[in-house]
């Protein structure tokens, strides 16, 4: 069965660029991205682990851990690090799976037979402190991930996390926010006393709460 938004993301112990990782271990209390391209040596994944690498900065102040993988040697990973920064100007700064036996690509799902039954697509999981799986997203081979976007669905996540909003269509950082239909005018009083547009009553848009 397809490992759903809420399950414990699996555990696994695999080698990797920064030696072997024991993955919940590692995760420790840290938000963690982990995800998958199809091959070593290949364009597109040279391109996004040169961008995670630059967006590391912003991965941190976000408390998040960053991972890849394919199903390629650890000896090909090493090899390709130097292609990476040559062509990218970022240097690897983040472990990289080496699961050529493809025991985490099996256990999360990532190879789909119907695309190609040896190489793992472009699969993304978000994975919060409590080891909860909170995003999926699967990418073709053909095309590279938005890790804006990305980066943008943990924002939204941590501050929902922590307050009794969503976020609507394309909201950013900042952004006005929608208060939960679950929570009546009295409650919602308490909490934004500043007052909200209400559109709907099931549509109350409020600013941005500040995040503690």
């Amino acid at each position: 069965m397809a490992l759903q938004l809420g399950d414990t993301a699996p555990d696994f112990k695999q080698d990797s660029t920064d030696g072997p990782i024991s993955f919940h271990d590692w995760a420790g209390d840290s938000w963690v991205v982990l995800f998958s391209h199809p091959k070593d040596f290949t364009p597109v994944c040279t391109t996004e682990l040169g961008e995670v690498a630059r967006l590391k900065p912003e991965f941190d102040k976000r408390n998040v851990k960053t991972i890849g993988l394919s199903v390629d040697p650890l000896d090909d990973h090493n090899a390709w690090c130097g292609d990476i920064e040559e062509t990218q100007g970022s240097a690897l700064n983040f472990p990289l799976l080496a699961d050529a036996d493809r025991t985490v690509s099996n256990l999360y799902g990532m190879i789909h037979p119907n695309a190609d039954n040896t190489l793992t697509v472009r699969s993304v999981f978000v994975i919060d402190p409590n080891k909860k799986i909170r995003l999926t997203i699967t990418y073709p081979a053909s095309t590279g991930r938005n890790f804006d976007e990305i980066l943008r669905v943990i924002d939204s996540l941590q501050l929902t996390d922590g307050y009794k909003v969503a976020t609507p269509v394309n909201w950013n950082e900042g952004d006005d926010v929608i208060i939960v239909p679950s929570l009546n005018n009295d409650e919602a009083a308490k909490l934004f006393p500043e007052g909200w547009d209400e559109k709907k009553p099931y549509l109350r848009m409020v600013k941005q709460p500040k995040r503690g």
